[in-house]
């Protein structure tokens, strides 16, 4: 009989303790109303562990966005088993080059005067806003939870360059001589000595990128399992409806025809629109079927 009373303490005993879902310590597995929560990429830290069976050695794991456009995804927790979802990544650069050219007509230096030079410049810049919403309903008791619920997502990016240069064009010196040709100079910087549409070589003045503009509307589910109190890995996928839109680039250039004639252009390019719907439809991030760390707080 004592046995028997033991049994059933001990099976009321587990039975209470699913139900509280609480660590030893007292500590709640699942995130509960007023709790906020931070997802980041798993895949350095599934990495990590995976590595301790490699004869390769092994690297400390790295803390990293969900995905490659930087955006920080949060959530904050209504009730156990509501959460709004929040999408977020506001991004501003600004980068300046200069370089030192020899000005043009200058008189040719005797040693052991330097040459006299002018100042060329190139600068870029861009934009990335990407801002999204949504609503996250949960299923389950247990560490093992389901969830699913829809967000909405918008994008939008510009970006630019601009050269000056500290030689005028005139109409006894080409365009390549005068001016600094940055992607011989530096590898990395677009061409900016060109061909305009009279076939005479050219300099860019400035470009500006086609602004582009998208949206989302996404409905999605996954799988979470709490590995300890408040921590979290999970699984998405969503299906959902894009819209994006690219406007036209414009390139500024100035050039000098056979003639001597001194000259501007504006070279117009193409724009571009973009309609699907697929899985998974996301453009400011939400990982398409990346397996998250989540931290609740």
């Amino acid at each position: 009989m004592k046995k028997t009373v033991l049994f059933v303490a001990m099976l009321l005993g587990v039975g209470a303790a699913q139900a509280q879902l609480v660590s030893k310590k007292g500590e709640p597995y699942l995130p509960e109303a007023g709790d906020w929560s931070l997802g980041i990429d798993a895949t350095p830290f599934l990495n990590y562990l995976g590595n301790f069976l490699s004869s390769n050695g092994n690297t400390a794991p790295t803390q990293e966005f969900l995905n490659a456009n930087q955006t920080i995804i949060g959530k904050y927790f209504t009730t156990d088993k509501m959460a709004y979802r929040g999408i977020l990544r506001i991004g501003s650069n600004s980068q300046k080059w200069t370089a030192m050219i020899g000005q043009a007509g200058a008189t040719a230096p005797v040693f052991p005067a330097l040459p006299t030079t002018v100042e060329d410049t190139y600068k870029e810049k861009g934009m990335n806003i990407g801002l999204g919403g949504g609503l996250e309903w949960r299923r389950g008791t247990t560490r093992l939870q389901g969830y699913y619920g829809a967000d909405l997502m918008l994008s939008f990016s510009s970006s630019g360059r601009e050269y000056t240069y500290g030689n005028g064009l005139s109409d006894s010196t080409s365009v390549g001589a005068i001016s600094t040709n940055w992607y011989q100079d530096d590898g990395n910087i677009p061409n900016n000595i060109v061909i305009d549409t009279y076939n005479n070589q050219a300099r860019i003045i400035k470009v500006k990128d086609g602004s582009s503009f998208g949206l989302t509307i996404r409905g999605f589910g996954g799988v979470e399992y709490f590995i300890i109190p408040k921590i979290s890995i999970a699984g998405e996928f969503g299906w959902g409806l894009t819209f994006a839109s690219m406007a036209a680039s414009s390139t500024d250039i100035e050039s000098v025809s056979e003639t001597g004639t001194i000259g501007s252009q504006t070279q117009d390019g193409s724009k571009n629109g973009r309609f699907a719907i697929d899985t998974d439809r996301n453009l400011t991030g939400t990982a398409t079927g990346a397996l998250r760390l989540n931290f609740h707080f």
